[in-house]
């Protein structure tokens, strides 16, 4: 990252660097006076460096009540410009609206698990610790090990294999029933080495596998328990209705399928959509032809890719992938 590198710390003392940070304030543009929105607060990185860009206003979301906690000591550093709110940021509309705000000039979102996040072996996120197999993002629904020790085999199997692209999730779901079936898995430790016995010798030895053998289990099962898909999903939606003609819309994603659901969703609403024949117009439900307006433009061609620099520097930011674009003025659903 060049040109703005903050060191946002929570009371404790912990440091967390966010992810293509130049590149996110390139694109969102913050100026005096206008009100943005962070809709993944997490350790604060991303609203510090809007708040120290301009003279403007943030409202920042996050479901993680540990998140909420570090952001009131930014909230007493920028007294009067910063408001955290505890929620998911696929109600971003209705947690503004409730504190009198309908528009926003700005949505950032960095999706997917924190750092904080996954550095605490307390909430179950890494395998690289052993702790409770929990993996939730907020307090609320199932855990991680509430879903391994209760689902059926077969559903199991297909959330690891959709969520995780696991070759091999058969084998994987089939090992974790046999377990169970003689005690009931609780730790990380003791799911990562299940799915390790269960892949190891199965998977080449190519340079593109060269990766721990649970990392693709333990990523389906924290989508599936955050339902992370469907959060993106309404969180784009609800940006969408609250950004004024103008107004940015900023997102980094960290694997294929976060990404995935950015890229078709800015893809419609940019009137990109592939239609059945390059000479045929897109038609509406009822055989008419389909003309609308796109609610956004985009700023970049394609996915913009972190510099070579951090990508060496920070080894969770190689596979990060910026979108982003500009609200039009059309109606809402227009492009949908």
């Amino acid at each position: 990252m060049a040109a703005h590198r903050p060191d946002t710390r929570s009371e404790t003392g912990r440091c967390h660097v966010p992810v293509m940070l130049s590149e996110v304030l390139d694109a969102l543009a913050p100026r005096d006076g206008e009100v943005y929105l962070d809709g993944t607060f997490g350790g604060g990185g991303y609203t510090r460096a809007i708040l120290d860009a301009a003279d403007c206003t943030v409202w920042a979301v996050d479901r993680d009540p540990e998140a909420i906690e570090r952001g009131r000591a930014l909230e007493r550093e920028y007294a009067g410009r910063l408001t955290v709110l505890a929620g998911r940021f696929g109600e971003m509309d209705r947690l503004l609206a409730a504190r009198g705000i309908n528009h926003v000039d700005g949505v950032v979102l960095d999706l997917g698990v924190s750092s904080f996040q996954i550095d605490d072996a307390a909430r179950g996120f890494s395998f690289q610790a052993d702790g409770p197999l929990d993996m939730r993002m907020g307090e609320d629904g199932p855990s991680a090990a509430d879903v391994v020790n209760s689902m059926s085999e077969e559903d199991l199997a297909d959330i690891i294999y959709e969520y995780g692209e696991e070759r091999f999730a058969r084998s994987v779901a089939r090992a974790i029933a046999r377990a169970r079936a003689e005690a009931p898995i609780r730790t990380t430790g003791a799911l990562a080495d299940i799915v390790r016995r269960a892949v190891r010798g199965r998977r080449p030895g190519s340079a593109r596998d060269k990766i721990d053998p649970a990392t693709r289990t333990f990523q389906a099962l924290r989508i599936h328990v955050n339902d992370e898909l469907g959060e993106i999903n309404r969180g784009l939606a609800a940006a969408e209705r609250i950004l004024r003609p103008g107004g940015r819309l900023v997102v980094v994603a960290f694997h294929s399928l976060e990404d995935r659901s950015v890229k078709s969703f800015f893809s419609v609403r940019c009137g990109s959509r592939a239609r059945p024949s390059r000479h045929q117009p897109s038609l509406s439900s009822r055989g008419t032809v389909n003309e609308a307006a796109p609610t956004f433009h985009l700023l970049h061609r394609g996915a913009v890719k972190p510099r070579a620099a951090e990508a060496d520097a920070n080894p969770r930011a190689r596979s990060a992938r910026l979108r982003a674009a500009r609200r039009t003025d059309a109606p809402i659903g227009a492009a949908a």
